[in-house]
């Protein structure tokens, strides 16, 4: 899993066995992935993954990774833009293969693995699922991975064209309300977990914004809602602990009122490196088992 770091572990029977592996660590001159050159973040993938192998029997090897990925390709990745257009999946079984290695490697979007962990870990493997990651971007995963490119953070929630903040540049995205980068660059004076703070404290600027992030959600939240019917939708990241879900549901039946596309719900879901170690191994597993 790399996000804003890389986190490896060995998965057997959808759980972790053994040992979480972390890269950079604390000794690592990078602060995070996002100064780290393309090439080495591929050559601290493989070194993770053999570490974590520790001479095993490897059948597969999945790899969540934020951006669009497509057939082993980062073809974009706004987060780690060092990334666009490498060719991570043939890359990785090469410095694998130099170790002995000669699993399968199948890149999946970094949410895609957060949401197939859940399936995996909560008993839904048999259930269509969708799930926001909210941290310093907004993904967006589905289980079962379906065909399509699903960048569903950067849904356009606003015709202001004055929300610029998304890291890609795109105007009135999802991502440019609730990502923690746009977030201090849209509050220069406070940290995100300080504008919650002063909004409870009654703060009218920040009480404001956090009305705004909440719409923000429900919005892309309806959007998908309307293409892809209703349903259960799990929000997980380091910010889904400022989430209201009763005010979500609120600003939701506002905007969707269709009776066949009511009904959806959120449910909040702390999840961790292992989770999404652990649905990057089980969609390695399924596509493995495909071919």
């Amino acid at each position: 899993m790399a996000m804003e770091h890389i986190a490896v572990g060995l998965v057997e029977d959808n759980r972790l066995v053994g040992a979480k592996r972390v890269f950079p660590d604390t000794q690592s001159e990078y602060d995070s992935l996002a100064e780290m050159p393309a090439e080495q973040i591929a050559q601290g993938i493989a070194a993770q993954v053999q570490a974590a192998a520790d001479g095993g029997e490897v059948a597969a090897i999945g790899i969540g990774f934020p951006g669009i990925i497509s057939a082993n390709v980062v073809e974009d990745s706004p987060n780690l833009q060092q990334m666009k257009g490498q060719r991570l999946g043939e890359q990785l079984m090469s410095l694998l293969g130099e170790k002995g290695i000669s699993a399968p490697v199948f890149l999946v979007n970094d949410a895609d693995a957060i949401a197939a962990g859940i399936a995996a870990t909560r008993g839904h493997l048999g259930s269509f699922i969708r799930v926001w990651a909210l941290g310093s971007g907004v993904g967006f995963g589905r289980y079962p991975q379906a065909e399509g490119v699903w960048e569903n953070g950067h849904s356009v929630v606003s015709l202001d064209p004055k929300e610029t903040f998304c890291r890609c540049g795109g105007v009135g995205h999802l991502e440019g309300i609730m990502g923690r980068r746009a977030m201090r660059l849209r509050f220069l004076d406070l940290e995100p977990e300080e504008v919650f703070a002063h909004a409870r404290e009654g703060d009218e600027r920040c009480a404001s914004f956090v009305k705004m992030w909440h719409r923000a959600l429900a919005a892309a939240t309806a959007n998908s809602v309307h293409a892809g019917g209703p349903g259960k939708f799990f929000v997980s990241g380091p910010y889904s602990k400022f989430v209201q879900t009763g005010l979500l549901d609120i600003y939701l039946h506002e905007m969707v009122k269709m009776s066949p596309l009511q009904g959806s719900s959120f449910e909040i879901v702390p999840t961790s490196d292992e989770t999404a170690i652990i649905g990057a191994a089980v969609s390695a597993a399924h596509s493995a088992a495909e071919k």
